[in-house]
C-alpha cells in the first residue's frame, strides 16, 4: 500500500484491498442524488461495510451530504445513508451542518438552500478530539448563578456560590464557510472540479479529530481539498478518484505543497479568506 497517493479507481476497489484498521478519519462527499453528473455510481452498503473494516479503533467518518428536493419533496438521501450507517455498526456521534455564507437564492416557492450534513461517524468512542473554542460572550462576568458548570469557574464566598464564567468554551456544532473563488480556496485550478470542500471546513475537521502522523482517506476525492491540507496539517492521506481528470488536478494542485509548510494563520480564521489560505 503506497501512501499519499491518489488511487485512480472507485472507491470499492481501494476499499476492499487496504489493511484493516489503518484509517483514523475519512472525510467525504459522495456524489447525491444525480445534482451533479460524475459518470458514475457507488456501492453504499460495500463502502460502508469497508470503512468500519479500515478504521481504527476510535477513528472518526465525516460524512457530507444533502438532499435532491423533487416534486416539491426533499430525497430524504441524507437520512437514509445515515441510518445505513448504524444499521453497519457506526456510531452516529454528531449531526453537524456546514452553513453556507454566500447561498444562492432559491426557487420562488421555498426557502434558499443553505446548508449540508457532515454527519459524524465513529468506530466506538472517538479515540481524538481537538476541540475549537471560541470565546464566551460573558467571559469572567461573575456571577451568584450560573448554568452549566463546566463553563464556569466555582466558587463559595460568605456561603453563596458564585460563578464566573470561562473565557473560551467548545464551539457549537454548525459551522459557517464561504463558497466559490476566495471563499472555498484560491487555487484556481481547484474549480474545474463542479464541487468544492471548503478548505476551512476539511481544516477544521483534520484538526479536530486527528493528531499529527495521522491517515485520511476521502473516498470521492475530486479536487484533493483533503489531500492538501493532510498535507500541510503534517497528515498522511489516501484518495481514490474514478476520474483520471480529476486526478490531474490534484496532482496538480497539491504539487506545491511540501509537510514543513505552515498554516500562517490559517486555524485562527473565522472565515476563509485570500489571506488565510495557504497560496501556491
Amino acid at each position: 500500500m503506497e501512501l499519499n497517493k491518489i488511487y485512480n479507481e472507485k472507491a470499492e476497489l481501494t476499499l476492499v484491498n487496504l489493511p484493516g484498521e489503518i484509517i483514523d478519519l475519512t472525510i467525504t462527499s459522495p456524489p447525491y442524488d444525480q445534482l451533479r453528473n460524475y459518470n458514475s455510481s457507488f456501492d453504499l452498503e460495500l463502502i460502508i461495510n469497508e470503512l468500519l473494516r479500515v478504521t481504527k479503533p476510535g477513528g472518526i467518518c465525516v460524512w457530507v451530504v444533502a438532499d435532491q428536493t423533487k416534486n416539491f419533496s426533499e430525497s430524504g438521501t441524507s437520512f437514509k445513508q445515515a441510518l445505513a450507517f448504524i444499521a453497519a455498526g457506526w456510531n452516529l456521534f454528531d449531526t453537524m451542518i456546514w452553513k453556507k455564507t454566500n447561498y444562492m437564492p432559491g426557487a420562488k416557492h421555498r426557502y434558499a438552500d443553505s446548508f449540508e450534513y457532515m454527519f459524524v461517524f465513529s468506530k466506538g468512542k472517538p479515540k481524538t478530539f481537538n476541540p475549537i473554542k471560541v470565546k464566551c460572550k460573558t467571559s469572567g462576568i461573575s456571577q451568584k448563578w450560573a448554568e452549566r458548570p463546566h463553563e464556569s469557574k466555582v466558587w463559595k464566598k460568605n456561603g453563596a456560590e458564585h460563578r464566573k464564567t470561562l473565557e473560551y468554551k467548545i464551539k457549537e456544532n454548525i459551522w459557517e464557510y464561504s463558497t466559490g473563488r476566495g471563499g472555498s480556496t484560491n487555487d484556481t485550478i481547484a474549480f474545474e472540479h463542479p464541487a468544492i470542500f471548503p478548505e476551512k471546513l476539511v481544516y477544521d475537521h483534520v484538526t479536530s479529530w486527528t493528531n499529527e502522523g495521522d491517515l485520511i482517506y476521502d473516498c470521492f476525492m475530486g479536487s484533493g481539498t483533503v489531500a492538501k491540507i493532510a498535507t500541510v496539517t503534517n497528515r498522511k492521506w489516501l484518495g481514490s478518484e474514478i476520474e483520471a481528470k480529476y486526478c490531474e488536478i490534484i496532482k496538480k494542485r497539491i504539487e506545491p505543497f511540501k509537510r514543513d509548510l505552515f498554516l500562517n494563520g490559517f486555524e485562527k480564521a473565522e472565515s476563509v479568506d485570500k489571506k488565510h489560505l495557504i497560496m501556491a
